[in-house]
Parts: C-alpha cells; sequence; structure tokens
C-alpha cells in the first residue's frame, strides 16, 4: 500500500501545533490539521506489510494493540497518498462511525503496532484519520443516511457516549426506532463532558447529534432513569434496551484531609469548567484555579487535562503527582512491538506548563500522605513522601516509602484524577442486572435479564473511546440479533 519506498524516503511528521502560550488565552483546538502534500507523503509511509498488525485489535499484556474497530488503515492510507479522498472517507467510515471523534483522542494503538514502527517512527496513523473526515465534512460528502425501511422495533440507548451512540447509529441503519436516553443536559456523555475543548471542540460533537438526529434517532436530555422515567414503564415501552451507561464512578482517595474545602474529584472539575463554556454561566458548583496554586493528584490523562484547564484558567502554578517512575524513552525488553508502546511522552498539556513556568508539571513517584487546612476549613498544603518501586519475592510489584524524603506542598486546590471504580450501581440493581468486579456480568452484551444489553465502560471497565464505539457496534448486532428472533 501506498508507494512501496515511501517508508524509506520519508520520514514521520507530527502535526502543528498552536504555540504553547498562545493558546493558553482560549479554549480552542490546539492541532493544526496536516497539509495536503505532508497527508500525501505520510500516506506513502504506509508498507506493503504481509500482515498489517495496526487492525488486529486485541490486547497484549493488558495494553491496547492495534485498532479495535479494525479500521481499514493501509487501504485509506494508499487512497490519500494517491489522492483519491473520498475513496478514503468511504473506507474509513466502514468501520469507524465517529472518526471526527477518534482521529482527535484517540491515543492511537493503531501506530504503536505499526509495522514500520519496529525499527523507525510509526505511520501517522491518526493525523491522516482526522484530515479524511475533516475533508468529508468540508466537502459535503458526509449527509443523513435515512433508512428506507423500518422494521417496526423499538430500542432505547441508555447513556449518549460514544458506546451509546455507536449503538444507536447502528440500530438505527438496521431499521429500528431507536430513542436515546441522557440525564445530562447534552447529549455527548464523555466526549462533551469528560474531554475538554482543546482536544475535542463541543461543535464538532454537536455536529455528529445532529446528523444522527436527521437520520431518525431521537435524543431525550435531562432524563434519567429509574428517576424520570421507571424502568419497568421503559421494559415496557421498547422491545430492547443497551445500557451504555459509562464507568462514571470516580476514585476517591481515602485520606486524612479529603473533606476540606478546594478538594474536588477531577471530573466534577472538568465538566463543570465545560458548562461554563457552553453556557457563559457559573454557579455555586464551578471550580475556578485563576491564581491558585493546583495540585493534580494521578498521573493519567484525566489529571493532564485538569493541568491544561487550570493553565487556562490562570493558575498560579501546576503540579501532577504520579504514583509511578518516569517512563523510558525507549521501549523495554518486556515492552515489544507490537505491544503498545510504554514510552515517555509529551501531553499538549505539559508542552504548555513548560512553557508557563518553566519546567516539567510531572512529579514521579509520590504518595500523598495528608491534606492540611486552614482554620476556615479550606485546604492549604499536601504532605507527600517519595516511593520506590521494586518487586518482592513473589514477583509482585510493591511500592515502598523512601525516609527522609517528606515534603509539604502550598496548594488552593487539589484535584483527585485517580481513576474510575466502574458504573454507578444503582440503575444496573434496578435492572437486576448482575455484576462481576464492579462490571456488568454480560457475555456478548447481553445481561442476565432478556430484552436488556451492556456495552462500553460499564461492561469493560475504564477504557478507551475507540473501545467504546467496537462496544456499541457489537452490541447493536447481539441486539439485531435477538430483535430478529422476538
Amino acid at each position: 500500500m501506498g508507494k512501496a519506498t515511501g517508508f524509506m524516503e520519508y520520514v514521520r511528521e507530527e502535526e502543528k501545533k498552536r504555540d504553547p502560550l498562545s493558546r493558553l488565552h482560549d479554549w480552542e483546538e490546539y492541532a493544526f490539521p496536516f497539509s495536503n502534500d505532508t497527508l500525501a507523503r505520510q500516506g506513502a509511509r504506509c508498507m506493503d506489510c504481509g500482515t498489517p498488525f495496526c487492525h488486529m485489535g486485541m490486547e497484549l499484556n493488558g495494553l491496547t494493540s492495534g485498532c479495535p474497530i479494525h479500521n481499514l488503515i493501509p487501504e485509506w492510507n494508499d487512497l490519500v497518498y494517491r489522492g483519491r479522498w473520498k475513496e478514503a472517507f468511504e473506507r474509513l467510515v466502514k468501520t469507524n462511525n465517529f472518526p471526527e471523534f477518534t482521529g482527535r483522542v484517540c491515543p492511537a494503538p493503531c501506530e504503536g503496532s505499526c509495522t514500520v514502527a519496529i525499527s523507525d517512527s510509526a505511520v501517522a496513523i491518526k493525523g491522516i484519520e482526522r484530515a479524511i473526515i475533516d475533508k468529508a465534512f468540508a466537502e459535503g460528502w458526509v449527509q443523513p443516511r435515512v433508512p428506507t425501511k423500518r422494521t417496526g422495533k423499538k430500542v432505547a440507548v441508555i447513556g449518549s457516549g460514544p458506546a451509546g451512540l455507536a449503538c444507536a447509529d447502528e440500530l438505527n441503519q438496521a431499521g429500528h426506532f431507536v430513542t436515546v436516553y441522557e440525564r445530562a443536559d447534552r447529549i455527548g456523555g464523555l466526549l462533551t463532558y469528560g474531554i475538554p475543548n482543546m482536544k475535542l471542540g463541543k461543535d464538532v460533537v454537536e455536529r455528529r447529534v445532529r446528523l444522527l438526529e436527521e437520520e431518525g434517532i431521537a435524543f431525550l436530555t435531562n432524563t434519567e432513569v429509574g428517576k424520570h422515567i421507571t424502568v419497568d414503564e421503559l421494559r415496557k415501552r421498547y422491545d430492547a434496551v443497551v445500557l451504555c451507561i459509562g464507568a462514571q464512578k470516580q476514585r476517591d482517595l481515602v485520606i486524612e484531609g479529603r473533606e476540606l474545602a478546594g478538594v474536588h474529584l477531577a471530573m466534577d472539575y472538568l465538566t463543570v469548567t465545560t458548562k461554563w463554556l457552553l453556557t457563559g454561566e457559573k454557579d455555586e458548583t464551578f471550580i475556578d484555579a485563576k491564581h491558585k496554586h493546583v495540585i493534580v493528584i494521578g498521573g493519567g490523562d484525566t489529571g493532564a487535562d485538569c493541568v491544561a484547564t487550570a493553565l487556562r484558567q490562570q493558575c498560579k502554578s501546576v503540579v501532577q503527582f504520579g504514583k509511578h517512575p518516569s517512563l523510558p524513552k525507549e521501549r523495554t525488553d518486556d515492552n515489544p512491538w507490537p505491544q503498545y508502546p510504554l514510552v515517555f511522552t509529551v501531553d499538549y498539556a505539559y508542552e504548555e506548563a513548560e512553557a508557563k513556568f518553566g519546567s516539567d508539571p510531572r512529579q514521579y513517584c509520590i504518595q500523598t500522605k495528608k491534606i492540611v487546612g486552614d482554620e476556615n476549613g479550606k485546604v492549604k498544603e499536601l504532605h507527600t513522601i517519595h516511593m520506590e518501586k521494586k518487586v518482592d519475592e513473589h514477583g509482585r510489584i510493591v511500592f515502598k516509602e523512601i525516609p527522609g524524603t517528606e515534603k509539604v506542598w502550598s496548594c488552593d486546590i487539589v484535584l483527585i484524577a485517580i481513576g474510575f471504580e466502574g458504573p454507578e450501581p444503582s440503575l444496573l440493581q434496578q435492572f437486576g442486572v448482575e455484576t462481576v468486579n464492579k462490571k456488568a456480568k454480560a457475555p456478548r452484551y447481553k445481561t442476565n435479564i432478556e430484552g436488556v444489553f451492556v456495552a462500553g465502560d460499564a461492561r469493560r471497565g475504564q477504557s478507551l473511546v475507540v473501545w467504546a464505539i467496537h462496544e456499541g457496534r457489537e452490541a447493536a448486532r447481539a441486539v439485531n440479533d435477538f430483535l430478529r428472533k422476538h
């Protein structure tokens, strides 16, 4: 695919980014798309692989390798190289319902398993994907696909994140009448309130939602199942129900001082910030980091988004604590290709923090011991100790405190970004759905309740947007099979 010798002739190029300091003055997306000439060169780097590992979509050693939705990557790389853009778009949407989302926020496990990446930099797959779908929208190739025939069957999808939207899209195209219930005031779930504007503009999400509406999907916002409509009513009204409620139960920090004012869960912070950007209004729940010292506990992507958000709110300083050591600059022997590469990278948020304050905000191997407040019950400092990561005599990874490394950090806001425990259990309980390890127990997306299905993070646990789309697509397949028999 592509140019036979392209991977030898051309080097990988990255998407251009706006200047880190200047982009702190707004909330717009930080990356520029590739030029057409650059895209042709990057598409040309795609090899004529005997086996294209980029779209194998599986987990190796607990990490995603290749594309979970099995995008036809070599095919649309070749078409972009040849300038056949509309055909590239047609190939892309055969497997991906929402490439405008994955082309912006996916960590690109496809690139980690790219064959070129064995000995060189991977093909710029993610940037090419985004360019294809953006061009398709600009050229008017993306048009509503209104089903010509309807089955008469009705399906309720609970939750409008990427899994719910993908499931609804597939079921609608199969001819069923689909209604999506969302308890928030806007459709999109994680896409709207969990991912900041800088990574995924909300106009991009709204554009897709409008398209799905034109195609016949009904959306009900501000409607919480179990509160505004009972589970029994829902089951009587619909032939099948799909629970795509995510893994929204945030993991909290059980620690002295957790109750102090100024200590917040990360997703609460990101959500109220996005609501303010969308409405222009601040209520009593708004969390403002302006002129404040901010500490983020948790070294993942959500923590990085908190760093970027605090910077745009003009914080006085920001530090991010991670439990693990810094990643190596190159793959280690126990992280071989085609596994997802566990290597050191500099996210957009860290570029911005370094440009603003002169250093990377990440601190490694940090254990928070307690949070201390002032006489008014507001957080004023955070106490930590350094940890050492070791392997014990049983081969288990353990973290041990290093005496003498205690430190006190002044702070005004603490944001807890240590992951998610699973779905909120109340709705699953109301449906009578069995759970295991805090996730819905649903082999092949079927729960123990006939006609009730589950997909996305509620089924597999906290994961990637691309896995959510995969789950939504596969759950729709299971629902469709069920409806054909009933």
